[in-house]
Formats: C-alpha cells, sequence, structure tokens
C-alpha cells in the first residue's frame, strides 16, 4: 500500500510511501585511518650524566670542583674486545681522571686519595714547584682532548711519585683508549682529516704498546688485583693485546690461563675461547 497516493496530482514521486518508516540508509564515508610517526626518542645531553663534586687536594690541600658520572645513570654496553668499557649517549673514560688546578697533583680517581707523605713531598718538589695554576674546568663536559691531557697530567704524576708499574700500565692504556674514541669521532673527508686521524691511531698505538709492556712488567713483580683486576682479567688483557701486536704464541699461552682458571667467569672464559678462535684463523693464514 502506499500511503502517499493521490499526491501525484501535485507533480510529486509518491513510490516512498510504501515503506513509511524505513529509515533512509546513511552513507557513511569511510577515512583511511591516520598513520602518525612515533616522535624518535629524546637522546640525552651528555651533561645529563655528570656532576659536580668538591674535592680537597690531598697534596696542597686547596679545594676544587671536580666532575663525575653518574654511575646510576650510565647505561653499560658491550666493551671492546681488550675489555674498553662502552656506555650508551657518553664515553665515562673521559671522567677517570681528578686533577687539582692549584698544584697539578693528578691522578687515576680510584688512586687520587691514596698517596703517602713521601709521595706528596715528591709531588711537591717535581710538579707543584713548576706547576702553572689553571681556572679548571670550564663547564661539565670534557673533550677527548682535554681528557687526554689530564691522563697524561696523572701519568707524569704517578711516574713522578714512582707509582707502580701497573699503575702506569693502566694509565697508558686509558690513554690509548680514549684516543681511539677520539679517533672513532674524528672526520676523514679531506687529506688533513686524514692525516690527523692516522696520527691519532699511531700516538694510540703509541700508548697501548707501553701499556702492553707495563703490565708484563707487573704481572711479574706485583699481586694481584692489580687496577682493580683479577689475575684472569689480566691475563685475557694481555691475551688480547698480544693478539693485536701479533704474538700470537704468547696470546696463547695467557688465554690457557684464562681457560683453565677456577676462579675466572664463564663471560670471560667465553671471550678467551671467541679470541682463541680468531688467533687460530690468523695461524692458518
Amino acid at each position: 500500500m502506499n500511503f502517499l497516493s493521490g499526491l501525484e496530482k501535485f507533480g510529486l514521486d509518491t513510490s516512498k510511501g510504501q515503506n513509511l518508516f524505513e529509515e533512509e540508509e546513511k552513507k557513511v564515508e569511510r577515512k583511511a585511518p591516520v598513520v602518525t610517526e612515533a616522535a624518535p626518542p629524546r637522546i640525552p645531553e651528555e651533561d645529563e650524566f655528570l656532576l659536580e663534586k668538591n674535592i680537597q687536594c690531598k697534596s696542597c690541600d686547596k679545594t676544587f670542583k671536580t666532575i663525575i658520572v653518574r654511575s646510576g645513570k650510565v647505561k653499560r654496553m658491550e666493551p671492546d674486545g681488550d675489555l674498553r668499557p662502552r656506555t650508551q649517549y657518553i664515553d665515562t673514560m673521559k671522567y677517570g681522571v681528578t686533577s687539582c688546578p692549584h698544584c697539578g697533583y693528578t691522578a687515576l680517581n680510584q688512586y687520587f686519595d691514596h698517596i703517602s707523605l713521601a709521595q706528596i713531598k715528591l709531588i711537591r718538589e717535581e710538579i707543584s714547584s713548576k706547576f702553572k695554576a689553571t681556572a679548571g674546568l670550564e663547564g661539565k663536559i670534557i673533550s677527548y682532548d682535554t681528557a687526554i691531557d689530564r691522563h697524561k697530567l696523572s701519568l707524569i704524576n704517578t711516574m713522578v711519585k714512582r707509582g707502580k708499574n701497573s699503575e702506569k700500565a693502566y694509565t697508558c692504556l686509558r690513554i690509548a683508549w680514549l684516543l681511539r674514541g677520539k679517533w672513532e669521532n674524528m672526520p676523514e673527508e679531506t687529506e688533513e682529516e686524514k692525516k690527523a686521524k692516522a696520527l691519532c691511531k699511531q700516538e694510540g698505538d703509541q700508548f697501548y704498546q707501553q701499556a702492553y709492556e707495563g703490565f708484563i712488567m707487573a704481572t711479574a713483580k706485583e699481586m694481584f688485583p692489580m687496577c682493580g683486576m683479577d689475575q684472569s682479567t689480566v691475563d685475557y688483557l694481555l691475551s688480547y693485546m698480544s693478539y693485536y701486536f701479533k704474538k700470537f704464541e704468547v696470546a696463547s699461552k695467557y688465554l690457557g690461563s684464562v681457560i683453565t682458571s677456577p676462579s675466572a667467569s664463564r663471560r670471560m672464559k667465553d671471550m678467551a675461547l671467541e679470541l682463541k678462535e680468531k688467533i687460530l684463523a690468523e695461524l692458518k693464514k
């Protein structure tokens, strides 16, 4: 039944009257979902991992500010083959030295407070009497060049105070690691940049050689732990350094000590086995 019949005389279309209460189908325009790219994670600034700390110099008794790393905020990453530590967003190696801007007494952080009266006398005579006082660090962030200079100052202090061979060797190793970090961040687009990068690597190898020889001398005379490292760690380090200098037989000897050591960690033994495979591959050549 057409409920609108009779309205044709008005010229209207009455066919819709057959379904009086039928709703018109609404045409819904389906829009394609809007895909929004997630914002990239914010990369924290280096100074967010740093903290100023007041230090009293053990040599001249004056107070100064030094920069330390907020260790709780730093995320450790896989180290290099020779145990060079790596951390996300910041190279904590740059902040491993404490240096007095007044008298020049400088040492690795773990050694700064451990100095005898006899060593203080030597520092004052050989370092402080000639040292030109500086304004200290400007700002928190330390560049690789500044970090390298401070480590070299630590090295000469260690020599003057007649520190152990292990301390001198470890300082040389840290300088080599810092030079590696600097090298990794150097551009090499122009010939001058390539030359500068090559010189940086050359200097790093020189300090690496000094560290290698120093640790060999230290293991012959000193007791473990050495610079915070147990014997297995030092043996592994020497095996890797021997491998780097292509002294494969020496490297194998140190590796054997690590692999057979009952006190070496599973992780250390795994690293030793990986290095052993590399040595075998080199020997096959």
